[in-house]
């Protein structure tokens, strides 16, 4: 008896025959100095969502691994290369992730997702050249799913910080500045900055405290180890269901922090996510 594959079975089967899990090139963003003038720089909105790359034919994670979209999604991408966001809302990334993460696309869930495209990769052009070209791209295909990324020039320190905590207050991540006459290149780049009211980090799971009190019994915190390799314990932000089940060692966990001690530890550390596999 032949197999049938269905439509969407068959474009992935395709694109993971012809595109094999590597790590996709992205411009990765530093961290903005409090004080320091934006101009000369595109402001936009930093969405909690999920990287997402197109390259003209596959849509990517940024680990490299196949996005099993359906194909009504993929058909309308232009064959054109480009960098955004899977989006379903603020506050709402634990649902997006789960949608967009399976290896068989849920067509009805899938209607409630947006592509927030903030660039270009493959067009040869300064920043500000590149986002007209999404603009004009994407605006031609009229697509209500498919968006650009609102960018917005800002006059002067003040009315950044002004404007990240009314994005803040309005239940957003924070803010993202693309330095206009920047050429496109991969990596951690001094042309694409991260302004949040609280930094982020992921770290590694690496035990597990146990709970006193009426915490007896279930995890008491994360013993989490840094990208610099120092070590520290992770108990705020934790849900007593994680408490309960928590990360296994060896897995990697999103939390916040608002400063650093001397010594370089987070202060005020608390558990955002568990990061997802790709």
């Amino acid at each position: 008896m032949a197999l049938v594959m269905l439509p969407w079975q068959n474009f992935m089967a395709r694109a993971q025959a012809a595109q094999p899990a590597s790590a996709i090139q992205t411009q990765l963003a530093m961290s903005w100095s409090p004080g320091r003038s934006p101009q000369g720089f595109w402001v936009s909105e930093k969405f909690d969502g999920v990287r997402a790359v197109w390259d003209g034919q596959v849509l990517h994670f940024r680990s490299g691994r196949v996005i099993a979209a359906p194909v009504w999604f993929l058909s309308a991408l232009p064959r054109v290369a480009l960098d955004g966001e899977l989006w379903m809302g603020r506050g709402a990334f634990d649902r997006l992730s789960g949608v967009v993460r399976q290896t068989e696309p849920d067509d009805e869930a899938w209607r409630a997702v947006k592509y927030l495209v903030f660039d270009a990769p493959g067009h040869a052009a300064p920043f500000a050249q590149r986002v007209a070209f999404v603009q004009l791209t994407l605006a031609q295909l009229q697509v209500p799913w498919l968006m650009p990324v609102v960018q917005r020039e800002v006059t002067d320190a003040r009315a950044l910080q002004a404007l990240l905590q009314d994005t803040v207050h309005q239940g957003g991540e924070g803010l993202m500045l693309h330095r206009a006459d920047a050429w496109w290149r991969p990596g951690r780049t001094d042309a694409l900055f991260k302004l949040k009211l609280e930094e982020d980090e992921e770290g590694l799971v690496v035990g597990h405290q146990a709970g006193q009190g009426r915490l007896k019994g279930q995890t008491g915190a994360l013993l989490l180890e840094m990208p610099s390799g120092q070590r520290f314990a992770l108990g705020s932000g934790l849900s007593d269901a994680l408490r309960r089940n928590p990360p296994p060692v060896g897995s990697w966990v999103t939390y916040r922090y608002r400063e650093r001690t001397p010594s370089g530890l987070p202060r005020f550390a608390s558990f955002l996510r568990v990061r997802e596999a790709e």
